[in-house]
């Protein structure tokens, strides 16, 4: 289901911080209300009934300090026995609660952040959008991260921040109507007249709160902001160390390691200072939090001595005041407490809800209301039709214009062009992969398509996974893997098949680009279509792998980019991308070779 790309914002800037976090919520609530709401909603039952038992027990605690204080203040040896079994079968109680509510309240959390990246991930994944993403997005939208990191910070803090303002709630109105009670009222003068304050730790207990709980929302105001940026700098050097991996002997080749290091030294230093500025914030924050900690046990006790010196109050009765008072400021100071742990939530559910936002504005940008779009259909027959086709940059600059091509079953046609004219696009418009244009791209129907760039994607897992991939490995059986290998010159390779290892890092370029071949020998896709898919091999090796288009595949259709000599021998059509005098666009003019010649044969005889 869509995420809601219906509230996309109208402009493709980033969305504003009340955007994406109303974006997370609308999206994010719905395991209430879909496929998994049954689940949700016992789950939620549960933590309710023990939020409830939790503070009847707390309650019963509290009634238990006024029981035992007043015994040991009248020296009654025997109800402090009494009180002693009391609160080790209270403590049992409050253990067996705590350890229930750790298995409910966690497994609401996984079980949230499981359906909610099962989403992400579904959505993403689906109609090439992790594709697109990457073009329209650029760089710095980080969907694994967001998907990875963000999603767990943006749903399992929420669990604990409900349960914990529920019990806050709860708590506050029990033992406000404690300290109403017990506590009773005072007598004060005040000018020379005297006056009776009725529930006086009441009041007393709302106004150190308030002051307490404002003088931290005026000192931790800026905290969300300085969150947010902390964890942005994060993203982005967590993505420029990934890029040096990825391209390690290339950096290392050229030697750009003193490039690499002096980038990642500015990313880092950048990274500091805004982890530096969270760290002010929090300190400030910290005198807040560490004073109110001192001051709350204390304040109850300094209020209620009054009381108790003039005999108004027992020793029992002014120490459940007293864990009252402070049952009520842990209540009332809830939010205090928690927010620098909000502030945290607040940024990984703006950054989720970005890349929600992302996602959407892609649907709208290339979906309906969008303008023209290329066409990705299914032929009347069995051919493969470009008609009208003009493909175009996203910015909206004209590559390729008014294509027409009909492919013939089985045909072999490749495409040529110079630099800059649209080729690789072409290709990746007709593995439906570029939508931006206009025109038809029409394919038969239920052809299995094989696109083949011109770095191979090895996927973690066995040789065996690699060589199937994309399909299930129970599906092809060991010989034809074992024939495939030894066709393209892996021999070296079969006795490996079942191991896992990093095979991307193993292979060499040429080895990885011979995969991809023996892939199309096991799966023998109907449709080929294929980008530089040679430019790793020798002539020798080209040759041979090529070899098997025209014979073990002599049925399959080929569409292939490629600038090396010698190619042409394998294909028979070339259409050629040719940019006419004063246009900026290239138009298609097709050749047709007269013969394919076997290279193989020959170079193999040298």
């Amino acid at each position: 289901m869509p995420l809601d790309s219906t509230d996309a914002p109208d402009q493709e800037d980033k969305p504003s911080g009340r955007e994406a976090m109303g974006r997370f919520l609308r999206v994010s609530l719905r395991y209430w209300r879909e496929d998994a709401a049954r689940q949700a909603w016992l789950l939620t039952g549960a933590v309710l009934v023990l939020v409830l038992l939790t503070l009847a027990n707390q309650i019963a605690i509290n009634s238990w300090n006024r029981f035992f204080f007043d015994a040991l203040d009248t020296k009654n040896a025997h109800s402090l026995l009494i009180g002693v079994g009391i609160i080790a079968g209270l403590a049992v109680a409050a253990s067996a609660i705590a350890v229930v509510m750790v298995h409910m309240r966690m497994r609401l959390q996984v079980r949230w952040r499981q359906w909610l990246t099962r989403r992400l991930i579904g959505y993403w994944l689906s109609d090439r959008r992790f594709y697109q993403l990457t073009i329209v997005g650029g760089d710095d939208v980080n969907p694994e991260y967001r998907i990875a990191d963000d999603t767990r910070m943006a749903t399992e803090p929420v669990v604990d921040f409900a349960i914990g303002l529920l019990t806050a709630v709860l708590s506050a109105v029990a033992f406000l109507g404690i300290l109403w009670a017990v506590g009773g009222g005072i007598d004060l003068t005040l000018g020379g007249s005297s006056f009776h304050l009725p529930g006086y730790m009441v009041w007393a207990a709302v106004i150190y709160s308030g002051i307490a709980s404002a003088a931290m929302v005026l000192i931790g105001q800026p905290l969300i902001a300085r969150v947010d940026d902390k964890n942005a700098g994060e993203a982005q050097f967590r993505y420029e160390l990934t890029r040096v991996r990825e391209s390690a002997e290339t950096i290392a080749l050229i030697g750009g390691d003193e490039d690499e290091r002096a980038r990642l030294e500015t990313t880092l230093g950048g990274l500091v200072k805004k982890w530096l500025r969270v760290v002010n914030q929090q300190a400030r924050m910290t005198w807040v939090l560490n004073g109110n900690s001192v001051l709350a046990p204390v304040v109850p006790l300094l209020l209620g001595a009054p009381k108790y010196l003039s005999g108004q109050l027992t020793l029992g009765e002014l120490m459940q005041v007293a864990a009252a008072f402070l049952q009520v400021q842990t209540a009332l100071n809830w939010l205090v407490d928690n927010s620098i742990r909000l502030a945290e939530w607040h940024a990984s559910a703006q950054r989720v809800g970005a890349l929600q936002a992302a996602l959407a504005a892609l649907d709208r940008n290339i979906g309906e209301g969008a303008g023209d779009t290329i066409v990705l259909g299914t032929s009347p027959d069995d051919k493969i039709r470009i008609e009208n086709l003009s493909i175009a940059h996203r910015s909206g600059k004209l590559l390729i214009a008014d294509a027409e091509v009909v492919i013939e079953p089985g045909e072999r046609v490749l495409v040529k062009g110079e630099s800059g004219s649209g080729k690789s696009t072409m290709i990746r418009a007709m593995a439906g992969l570029w939508p931006w244009g206009s025109g038809q791209i029409l394919r038969p129907e239920g052809a299995d398509v094989a696109f083949m760039p011109q770095r191979p994607y090895i996927p973690l897992g066995s040789l065996r996974h690699a060589l199937v991939y994309p399909v299930s490995e129970t599906e092809r059986d060991d010989a034809t893997i074992r024939e495939a290998l030894h066709k393209t010159g892996l021999d070296h390779l079969i006795e490996r098949l079942d191991d896992e290892d990093q095979w991307a890092r193993i292979l060499s370029g040429g080895e990885q680009q011979r995969v991809a071949f023996a892939r199309l020998l096991i799966n023998k896709p109907d449709v080929i279509i294929m980008d530089e898919a040679t430019s790793a091999l020798d002539e020798l090796s080209q040759a041979r792998v090529m070899d098997f288009l025209s014979n073990e595949l002599a049925g399959t259709t080929v569409i292939s980019v490629g600038h090396r000599p010698g190619l042409e021998a394998y294909h028979t059509r070339e259409i050629s991308l040719v940019r006419a005098p004063g246009e900026v666009h290239a138009h298609a003019q097709q050749k047709r070779y007269r013969f394919a010649r076997n290279l193989w044969g020959a170079l193999r005889g040298r």
